[in-house]
């Protein structure tokens, strides 16, 4: 048994050790970029585009895109010369396709300023002849004492 733990913390030591040694490696490649000026993503922050997938029947087929009937939608989805077709696809069929979204362009926009609220100030205004009323009570009730 105590064979066994002496094993256990000797493997948990050197995993340990190595994993710390790699992660130095990686930090002294980082600043060696970063001297050199080269400015790029670590393997860490590259995103991968989402698989995704949509069945249903084929409404319109042509060379560049496909229309995919869903429930009660209409899935157009472009396709080029690259995209993987097995047997001829025509109108009817059932599919099933594979597809990834990725961002072709993003614009940047001012933000949209916030509307005014008209229930706020109807709220505002119900507040105020609130408290009017209850000024007008409490005059009313100085005079009668």
């Amino acid at each position: 048994m105590k064979r066994f733990l002496g094993v256990l913390i000797a493997s948990f030591f050197l995993s340990s050790a190595a994993y710390a040694a790699d992660a130095m490696k990686e930090t002294k490649e980082e600043k060696k970029a970063e001297a050199k000026g080269e400015k790029g993503l670590s393997a860490a922050s590259l995103a991968v585009a989402k698989d995704s997938q949509v069945t249903g029947s084929v409404v319109d087929v042509k060379d560049d895109v496909i229309v995919v009937k869903k429930g009660n939608e209409n899935w157009e989805i472009a396709r080029d010369k690259n995209t993987k077709t097995t047997g001829e696809i025509k109108k009817g069929d059932r599919v099933m396709i594979k597809y990834k979204m990725t961002a072709t362009s993003i614009e940047g926009k001012e933000p949209t300023k916030p509307k005014t609220d008209a229930k706020a100030k109807t709220d505002t205004k119900a507040a105020t002849d609130s408290k009017m009323s209850t000024d007008a009570k409490a005059k009313t009730e100085a005079k009668t004492k």
